[in-house]
């Protein structure tokens, strides 16, 4: 590690110039909780130049205004006493009660050893207040400053909508001279890393300082709620369903490596792309990728199964990632859209184990209870469960090639007829392609795909993707939620669901 940014440089590196107003409250501590105390902290007054490990206030970044945490390693190590919590709670709720954005910036040892089990409990204290700010919509950022650790890292560290952190940073449960004390054996080399944090899904990106202030520009303008009044542009004019579709000429076409999928969407048709990483449990992602963007005008939370990664299994880790998505658009009210485009969920003992099925039936439920707006794309390949997963939005639109089936048309021939032969007739039977999908009420529109040009098809689904957001965004989320139900039930029972 290089040396260690205090405070005040991580503000200078990321606010606006002159923009910091700083909301310290003066602090008082309980000096006769430790002997020798009040001269520890007069100690740390003097060299740090602050009178508490955390420094809090509001600042600008590129014009927006964002709240701010930001840990004082130079104050005893960057601990979290009483007064320190207390300011914390007390910064999060006002910026809860502002309206603003919250960023978080820790760099800590955890618990102030002097203190003891008071300190230690008011990370329930902290918790709560940024759970009541997130309940409100509002972003929380959070960066992983080197080192981060204990109760902060297992408490205000671990909560944020996006997590960053500086590279090479010391992040982990219980610092490694700690754990070597108490345990007697060391921590594998590099398990405490930010890198590998991000390895595991932990941690969205692994930025140095400099990077931040842009990071955190590109975030906000996704998370934070547009006004009202969305700014509509022309519409998109439909796109009519294919009249004749030679299903499984289609089929073998979304398998070839060369066609554009989910990555190529976010990289030509959105702006302002933030990537996330991972279910935030401890698990990558696999073939399903997070991020915010906006589409034209409109922004978003994407969770897309990516054609680029089909090779990764589509098993209960890539669910819990998609289902943090569906969490994140339903905490800051943003749309969702989901891309539909795999070859089938993860067919193993370990899926089996790890509840694969259970994590479907979950994902289908946060889809169908989902109060934002939400849009999927069948943009490929649609097979079984992991496709169905992403399914039940407000509006589906589809590829002409794209397929929906419970099983891959060999998979059906195989239990019909136990051979994979007879899979372009079973592919015909079972009605699977576009024009079957339009037909039945499964999609609602289908996207015309110009002659060899991907990426002009590419650009025609973001535009259509922004299009249907905005028809979307003005209907009050009840009569959504009541559509949204309806439509799948019209599919089930024609006859007897009305208008």
């Amino acid at each position: 590690m290089t040396a260690r940014p205090d405070a005040a440089a991580f503000i200078a590196e990321v606010f606006d110039p002159g923009s910091w107003t700083c909301w310290d409250r003066p602090v008082r501590h309980d000096t006769a909780v430790f002997p020798g105390y009040r001269d520890v902290l007069d100690r740390a007054r003097r060299d740090s130049g602050r009178d508490e490990a955390i420094v809090t206030g509001e600042g600008t970044i590129e014009g927006r205004p964002v709240a701010a945490l930001v840990g004082e390693f130079g104050f005893l190590a960057g601990s979290v006493g009483v007064a320190t919590a207390r300011r914390i709670v007390a910064t999060v709720r006002a910026a809860t009660a502002r309206g603003l954005p919250l960023l978080a910036a820790p760099v800590s040892g955890g618990t102030r050893m002097q203190e003891g089990t008071p300190a230690f409990v008011q990370m329930v204290a902290v918790s709560g207040a940024v759970a009541a700010h997130r309940a409100a919509g509002l972003p929380y950022l959070v960066y992983l400053r080197h080192p981060t650790t204990g109760g902060v890292f297992a408490s205000w560290g671990s909560l944020g909508h996006v997590t960053m952190a500086e590279p090479g940073a010391l992040v982990g449960f219980l610092g490694p001279r700690v754990c070597r004390l108490l345990t007697g054996e060391d921590l594998p080399e590099g398990v405490q890393t930010a890198e590998h944090l991000h390895e595991h899904g932990l941690v969205d990106a692994v930025l140095p300082l400099p990077e931040v202030r842009g990071y955190v520009h590109r975030a906000l303008d996704v998370m934070c709620r547009p006004g009202p009044d969305v700014p509509r542009s022309p519409r998109v004019a439909p796109g009519a369903p294919m009249q004749a579709e030679a299903v499984w000429d289609a089929v073998e076409r979304t398998r070839r490596p060369d066609r554009p999928g989910a990555s190529d969407l976010l990289r030509i048709a959105a702006t302002n792309v933030t990537p996330l990483s991972g279910s935030a449990e401890g698990e990558p992602s696999g073939p399903v990728t997070l991020a915010l963007a906006r589409f034209g005008d409109v922004a978003c939370v994407v969770v897309a199964e990516d054609h680029a990664r089909r090779d990764l299994p589509l098993g209960p880790a890539a669910l819990r990632a998609a289902r943090r998505g569906v969490r994140l658009a339903a905490e800051l009210g943003l749309p969702l859209v989901t891309v539909v485009d795999t070859p089938g969920a993860e067919l193993s003992a370990a899926a089996e184990r790890g509840g694969l099925a259970g994590q479907i039936a979950r994902t289908l439920h946060d889809m169908v209870t989902l109060p934002s707006p939400s849009l999927c794309v069948l943009l490929g390949e649609g097979c079984g469960g992991g496709a169905l997963a992403l399914l039940p939005a407000d509006r589906v639109v589809a590829t002409p090639d794209a397929w929906l089936s419970p099983l891959p048309p060999e998979g059906a021939s195989a239990i019909l007829y136990r051979t994979p032969d007879r899979a372009a007739e079973l592919a015909r039977r079972q009605r699977i392609g576009c024009a079957n999908l339009y037909d039945d009420g499964i999609v609602d529109r289908v996207i015309p795909a110009p002659p060899d040009d991907p990426d002009a098809f590419v650009r025609r689904v973001g535009a259509v993707i922004a299009d249907e957001l905005r028809t979307l965004l003005p209907r009050p989320a009840a009569q959504r939620l009541t559509a949204r139900r309806r439509r799948f039930d019209r599919i089930a029972f024609p006859a007897a669901v009305g208008e």
